[in-house]
Order: structure tokens, then C-alpha cells, then sequence
């Protein structure tokens, strides 16, 4: 691409990269791709709808980072951990049809950006992504496909590990902050981020943030405090 690009213009052209992807995974495992599925001309109009509405620009911002796309969420919107309205409202495009965003997550994570500041701010000083930015899913035992983390199974990391270092590392060619990532999901995700950047030191610090999932399923009552830790984060308070 020559001349100036904008975020909007890299992360564009990382999801062109991504439509080319291939992967080899274990029996009874298979990958969902936005980028080259059934969906990829409307997933083409909305990515490029909303990053061009937030990221037409050159402002290094900071990496949230989640696990993998859920099938049914990003997998079919092209856009991390974004609601199906809000985005029809950013872009003008129906995205609606086959998506199944969880609904209390999504109510949670946009509630705290609501706090930061609104849409216009938070994406100003962030991108959200994901360790693994492809859609996983797996066979269950009564031949139904679930979603999955690259985490969950050994073999399933080890095929998949040189992928998630390189697209971490091209990630950051978007303009990335790297002095802090937050990373959505305290558990697995965060060990295994925290162990890849001892070896590639992408980011001077991680700071690990439960799931919303986690907090509106099993936490309710704590949505308070977790809300506030995330904005803690969010803001830099403790940098």
C-alpha cells in the first residue's frame, strides 16, 4: 500500500490477509472465517463501515485482547466483541441474520465503554482483538458443533501456535501502544499470552481482566467491582 495509511487501512488489510488464511487442525475441530465464509462480502462492508467511522487516523492506541471470535458473534460480523444494533447503527448495514451475540457479555463491555467515555473515545484509545483472530469450533459427543478456545486442546495449540504468534506480532503493525494489553479472559488466555510475550516481549506489562461471561453468569453481584477494575485498567490507573 503506498502512501500514508491509517489504522483503519492496516486493520483492513490484516483482515484481507486473514481471508487468505489456511490452517490445519485436529479431527473434529474446524475454523470459522469471517474473511472468506459465506458472509465475507457483508463482513467486508461492515468492517470497513465501522473502522473507517473510528480508525481513520494514526493514533497508537492500546490491544484488548480476547481468545477467539465466537462463532456466532464476530465470526459473522468481522468486528471483536461488537453488538449487532450498534453496528447496523455505525454502518448502516443489516448484520443482524445469524448473529447471536450473549447478550449480558456484550451488555457488560459496553456498559464500561459507556463509562470510559462512549464509542467515540474508548475507540479512540483501543483496538479489540483477539489472541487467536479466527473463529474455533468442535464436535461434541452428540455430533453438535460448540464453540472452543485454542487453549482447550494440546494438539489443537501446537498446530495452531506459530499462527497466534505471527498474527499477534502483525497485529501490532496497526500502531499498537505496546507499553500495556489488557487481556479478556484472567485464565488460559492470560497464561498464554503472559508466556509468549516473555519470549517476544510484545508488551511492556499484560493486565489480566476476567470474561464478562464469567462476571454475568457466575458473578452477578459483582458486576460493580469488575466494571470498575476494568475502567481502572482501561484509564492506565496503576501503569
Amino acid at each position: 500500500m503506498n502512501g500514508r495509511t491509517t489504522v483503519a487501512d492496516r486493520i483492513l488489510q490484516f483482515n484481507e490477509g486473514l481471508a487468505e488464511t489456511t490452517l490445519e487442525l485436529p479431527p473434529g475441530f474446524r475454523v470459522v472465517n469471517p474473511f472468506s465464509g459465506p458472509q465475507q462480502e457483508r463482513v467486508r462492508e461492515v468492517t470497513a463501515g465501522f473502522y473507517h467511522k473510528y480508525y481513520d487516523d494514526d493514533r497508537p492506541r492500546r490491544l484488548v485482547l480476547g481468545s477467539s471470535p465466537a462463532r456466532r458473534g464476530t465470526a459473522v460480523t468481522g468486528v471483536p466483541f461488537e453488538d449487532a444494533k450498534l453496528l447496523e447503527n455505525d454502518t448502516g448495514v443489516d448484520v443482524a441474520d445469524g448473529y447471536a451475540v450473549s447478550r449480558p457479555s456484550a451488555g457488560f463491555l459496553h456498559d464500561v465503554i459507556a463509562r470510559y467515555g462512549g464509542r467515540t473515545r474508548f475507540y479512540a484509545d483501543f483496538i479489540m482483538s483477539f489472541v487467536c483472530p479466527l473463529g474455533l469450533v468442535r464436535t461434541n459427543p452428540q455430533g453438535r458443533e460448540v464453540n472452543c478456545n485454542f487453549y482447550e486442546n494440546k494438539k489443537l495449540l501446537e498446530l495452531l501456535h506459530s499462527f497466534l504468534v505471527d498474527t499477534l506480532e502483525r497485529q501490532l503493525e496497526f500502531g499498537i501502544d505496546t507499553s500495556v494489553c489488557c487481556c479478556i479472559g484472567s485464565g488460559e488466555n492470560f497464561k498464554f499470552l503472559t508466556k509468549v510475550n516473555e519470549g517476544q516481549r510484545f508488551f511492556k506489562t499484560i493486565v489480566p481482566l476476567e470474561h464478562p461471561r464469567f462476571i454475568t453468569q457466575y458473578n452477578g453481584g459483582r458486576r460493580e467491582e469488575f466494571a470498575e477494575k476494568y475502567l481502572s485498567a482501561l484509564r492506565g490507573e496503576g501503569d
